[in-house]
């Protein structure tokens, strides 16, 4: 029998039970049947947040970000790049710290972009900075 973790769907946000074998595969979310894995950076706002950070088993990776930040723009592509080389590790979302303050006062974000990797609510590793796709993949899997 496979394990199995809980995933938080990318489009409506329900929490999934799914078996790790699936990740790699087309898991649907139970209750969208939307797939589970996009490969694509998820924007939360401060409800979604909430739910993908404190209740996936999946690591999840936050952009802190705002969109006047050039950095924060000019990573944004090489953000997307790594979602999808990550998607069977990590699930990969941006939180728009401008929009939804009151999602990243919590966690003291200074500057920005800042990527914060969390399991079960739990902080494994914080980076500051942009960076490239490559730089960007390699940390992770460090975290992780």
């Amino acid at each position: 029998m496979s394990e199995k973790l809980h995933i938080v769907c990318p489009h409506c946000h329900t929490t999934n039970r799914i078996a790790v074998d699936q990740l790699g595969g087309e898991a649907n979310c139970g209750s969208c049947h939307q797939p589970l894995i996009t490969g694509e950076p998820i924007p939360l706002d401060a409800s979604s947040f909430a739910k993908h950070v404190g209740r996936s088993q999946f690591p999840v990776v936050v952009d802190f970000w705002a969109p006047w930040c050039g950095p924060c723009r000019s990573m944004a592509p090489a953000f997307e790049q790594a979602a999808n080389t990550l998607k069977t590790q990590a699930q990969l979302v941006k939180l728009d710290t401008e929009a939804h303050p009151q999602a990243s006062a919590p966690y003291n974000i200074r500057s920005i972009p800042t990527m914060v990797v969390f399991k079960e609510g739990k902080e494994l590793g914080r980076i500051s900075g942009a960076m490239p796709a490559s730089e960007i993949i390699r940390w992770v899997n460090s975290v992780i």
